[in-house]
C-alpha cells in the first residue's frame, strides 16, 4: 500500500507547486500577507510563497492617467468657468498603496477634483488664463497628500478652460445668473434662488 501514499504525496505536490511559484512582470509588485499579517513586497520576477498561508496582492507600478471630467465652478470675481484637466500619477510604495488606503486611484481622483475646485473658486479669471502657472499650482497642492499612501503625482495639465457669464443651474438645467454674496455664491434662475458654498 505504500505506493498509494506516494501517489497522494505526488498529487498534493503537483497542486501546491503552482500555488507557491509566482512570476511578476517588471511593472508589477506583489504585496504578501501571511495569515493576514503584512510580510512585505516582492517582485518583479520569480519568487516563492507558502501555499495556503501566504496571500499575494498585485500592485501595478505604471503611470496612471486620470482624465478628470468637465468641472464647473465660479471664480472669485463671479465668472463661470468650466475646466477639463488630466493628472498623471504612479505607485512608488506598493505596501502603502494597499495597506493605507482602500483604493489609491479613487482617493487620488477625489483629492485632485477637490484641489481643482478650490483653486478655481479662489482664483480670478485673469489668473486662470495663465494655464502653465495654474497647472503648477494645482500640482503643488496635490503632491503631498497622496505620498502618505504611496502615490506620486508626476504631472498635472489643464486641457481646456471655458469662461462664461452664465452658469448652468443644477436644479432646473437652465442658465442662471451668478453673484457672490458674503461667503457664498448665489445662483438665480427661473426656479428661484439658491445659495451654495
Amino acid at each position: 500500500m505504500p505506493w498509494i501514499i506516494y501517489v497522494i504525496i505526488g498529487f498534493v505536490v503537483l497542486i501546491l507547486i503552482p500555488m507557491a511559484v509566482k512570476i511578476l512582470p517588471e511593472y508589477e509588485r506583489g504585496v504578501i500577507f501571511r495569515l493576514g499579517r503584512l510580510t512585505g513586497a516582492k517582485g518583479p520576477g520569480f519568487f516563492l510563497i507558502i501555499p495556503l498561508i501566504d496571500k499575494m496582492v498585485k500592485v501595478d507600478m505604471r503611470v496612471i492617467t486620470l482624465d478628470v471630467p468637465s468641472h464647473e465652478a465660479i471664480t472669485k470675481d463671479n465668472v463661470a468657468v468650466r475646466v477639463n484637466a488630466v493628472a498623471y500619477f504612479k505607485v512608488v510604495d506598493p505596501i502603502a498603496a494597499k495597506v493605507k488606503v482602500l483604493d489609491h486611484v479613487s482617493a487620488t481622483s477625489q483629492l485632485f477634483q477637490d484641489a481643482l475646485h478650490n483653486l478655481l473658486t479662489q482664483s480670478a479669471r485673469d489668473e486662470l488664463v495663465r494655464v502653465d502657472e495654474v497647472s503648477k499650482t494645482l500640482q503643488s497642492r496635490i503632491e503631498q497628500p497622496p505620498r502618505t499612501y504611496g502615490v506620486e503625482v508626476t504631472a498635472v495639465e489643464l486641457k481646456n478652460i471655458y469662461f462664461g457669464e452664465k452658469y448652468k443651474c443644477n436644479v432646473c438645467g437652465k442658465e442662471a445668473t451668478v453673484m457672490k454674496v458674503g461667503g457664498g455664491t448665489l445662483i438665480c434662475c427661473s426656479q428661484g434662488m439658491a445659495k451654495i458654498g
